[in-house]
């Protein structure tokens, strides 16, 4: 058992171990500002929690939305590297704008743009990553590239604590060292990542959207995306971990310590999960996330202090690196080489509509009945999502492939 991860670690491509980098970087940059960034609504700009729900949920929604055309257009192309590259890049021209801007409508222009940015990005560099991983080894390359994108949300966080800590408190300092990464995450994809040749045999896509090829897709990669729908409305934006931190009494200084925690957790686990993932029942591990989100979701709801508080936010973590690298695993496995792109831009984008809903209702349990309703809310979808996991378990394991 000691000699397998080793061998394991060394065949998975170095394209993939250079996406994770690049991922990392645009992390750090994100995370810097993320972490602040609701905090800075709610305490500088006078904004609802309600508010930065809406904002947050519509970001990721257009992140999502992105994402279908993103994707589709890398299957038609045949190329994903060069739309993953604009998507980096776009991203990293936006930061500036975090530190700049006088009003909460400039810092939803800056979001929105960021996470167009993002959609662009997304569903050809997810592709690209299946593109180059050996099939028996997919979720164990998804996994190290979530763990390297999660570091970044790790040392993002620790940055801003410091800064604010030298800054007394300047939240424009923070975003204006957040530049810095940013813009070293697109040149080194740009200039490190090369693409696999297109197999010849492959079939060409000509209408990536249309209801064929859409029907191409198949029935097992339609169950996976309903799953994926069903648990990202179990969950909502992290921003609201860290209003919680903000309820429970944590100084604004070290509020960025939630995400600190929550993205090192996350990181520590989402490869071994991933390697794991390569050798048992994938919904299996679905199941297990699942009763870890609902775990944190209680806690949270329950947290009097901050060891409650601490509790609850590893748990997230856990579940997190139970689940994104494994659903885009399963995403892989179910659709075919040629539709991955659009595969992967129609998962997120039902995903995306998802978490607009989750975040926005979030926001409305907060400002209507505090943090425990939101949580504990969370932990009812959770657990009536497993529930329904069980049933769907027979179906993904009778049709699935690759230990689906």
């Amino acid at each position: 058992m000691t000699e397998v991860n080793p061998a394991r670690r060394q065949t998975i491509p170095v394209g993939i171990w250079v996406l994770g980098f690049v991922s990392m970087l645009m992390d750090i940059s994100s995370e810097m500002i993320h972490a602040l960034l609701p905090i800075y609504m709610v305490t500088v700009l006078g904004t609802s929690a309600l508010t930065v729900g809406v904002i947050e949920g519509i970001a990721e929604a257009t992140a999502s939305i992105t994402k279908i055309f993103s994707g589709a257009l890398s299957d038609w192309l045949g190329k994903r590297k060069v739309l993953a590259a604009l998507g980096y890049s776009l991203a990293a021209l936006t930061k500036p704008i975090f530190p700049l801007a006088p009003s909460v409508g400039w810092l939803i222009a800056a979001r929105f743009i960021d996470r167009i940015g993002k959609g662009i990005r997304g569903a050809p560099r997810d592709a690209l990553v299946a593109d180059l991983a050996p099939p028996q080894l997919r979720g164990a390359a998804f996994g190290l590239r979530q763990s390297l994108d999660t570091l970044g949300a790790f040392i993002g966080p620790l940055i801003a604590i410091a800064v604010m800590w030298a800054s007394v408190n300047d939240f424009r300092t923070v975003f204006w060292i957040a530049v810095v990464p940013a813009f070293l995450s697109a040149g080194l994809i740009i200039v490190a990542v090369k693409e696999p040749e297109r197999p010849k045999d492959l079939r060409r896509v000509r209408m990536p959207l249309h209801r064929d090829e859409i029907g191409r897709l198949g029935a097992t990669y339609w169950w996976v995306v309903v799953i994926a729908a069903i648990f990202t409305l179990a969950r909502f934006s992290e921003a609201f971990l860290v209003l919680r931190a903000q309820s429970l009494g944590l100084p604004v200084m070290l509020i960025p310590v939630v995400m600190v925690i929550m993205s090192l957790v996350y990181a520590l686990s989402a490869y071994p999960v991933g390697i794991l993932a390569d050798r048992m029942n994938k919904i299996t591990l679905l199941m297990l996330g699942l009763v870890l989100l609902a775990g944190a979701d209680i806690v949270l709801s329950l947290a009097q202090g901050m060891a409650g508080l601490a509790m609850g936010v590893v748990l997230w973590g856990l579940h997190m690196g139970f689940t994104q690298g494994l659903l885009a695993a399963l995403v892989a496995d179910t659709a075919p080489p040629e539709l991955r792109g659009t595969a992967f831009g129609m998962f997120n984008l039902v995903t995306g509509i998802a978490l607009l809903l989750a975040s926005i209702l979030a926001g409305a349990l907060w400002d209507g009945v505090g943090p425990q309703g939101t949580f504990l809310a969370g932990a009812g979808f959770a657990l009536l999502t497993l529930a329904g996991l069980v049933v769907v378990r027979r179906r993904l394991s009778g049709e699935g492939r690759a230990h689906v």
